[in-house]
């Protein structure tokens, strides 16, 4: 089943496989441009993801949030609803796929990028072990919360997920910062050229499973842990427990 999924998948609870697919690079300046835009004014600015089509195809009751078109539930199906989605995503052997593309995801790179994160974030970001991540939350300069995220050790940088609705105030406290600090970091905003997809559920093991690689045992991922991977075929692609 697709579920709605206008609420951040940051919170809430039961069992999580966060997919992302392949994005493309990102310059700098297409992330000031991006860091500029004013929110979308009507429908038709509005951003779609990649499955959007789908979406509409079931169903969907689109609405806008945080500048996207996003289903707030989905009518005319035997399951569709809030409550109808609600209980089919906590039933046993089942799993819902939120689209979660809104939400803002960030490369960071250079020698330097856990020091300077551990000047954002609260949280060891330093003794993170590759593949390894944590809840955190972003702070401005007297201690005060911003937002929540997610980081990951991705290895040669660090994947970090912030909430839709604020991400571009997020990345602009970033790049503030970034200017005072001495020291080598980048930060690389993907945009919409990386899909963001979440199954949830008690069968959303047994749901990924068939789309992973031969030998790929989902069972040996512990809870916010993260590998590169390859889904249906696709390469390039990360999945997140």
């Amino acid at each position: 089943m697709i579920r709605s999924a206008a609420a951040s998948l940051l919170r809430g609870g039961g069992p999580r496989r966060r997919l992302a697919s392949p994005p493309s690079s990102t310059s700098a300046a297409a992330v000031r441009r991006t860091l500029a835009a004013e929110p979308a004014a009507d429908d038709s600015d509005l951003v779609r993801t990649a499955l959007h089509s789908l979406h509409l195809e079931l169903g969907g009751d689109m609405v806008p949030f945080a500048g996207y078109s996003l289903p707030v539930l989905y009518k005319g199906s035997e399951n569709g609803g809030v409550m109808k989605e609600h209980l089919w995503c906590r039933s046993e052997g089942k799993a819902s796929l939120f689209d979660v593309s809104h939400m803002g995801q960030i490369r960071w790179r250079g020698s330097d990028r856990a020091a300077f994160l551990e000047t954002v974030v609260v949280g060891d970001i330093a003794g993170l072990g590759e593949g390894t991540g944590c809840l955190s939350l972003i702070t401005n300069e007297s201690g005060g919360i911003i937002d929540d995220t997610v980081i990951t050790n991705a290895g040669d940088h660090v994947y970090m997920v912030v909430n839709g609705a604020t991400k571009f105030g997020d990345m602009k406290h970033f790049e503030d910062r970034m200017a005072e600090f001495d020291g080598d970091v980048s930060m690389e905003y993907l945009e919409d050229s990386m899909q963001l997809l979440a199954l949830q559920g008690p069968g959303a093991a047994e749901a990924v499973a068939k789309i992973l690689p031969d030998g790929f045992d989902l069972t040996k991922m512990a809870f916010m842990t993260g590998t590169d991977t390859t889904l249906d075929g696709v390469e390039g692609c990360r999945i997140t427990r």
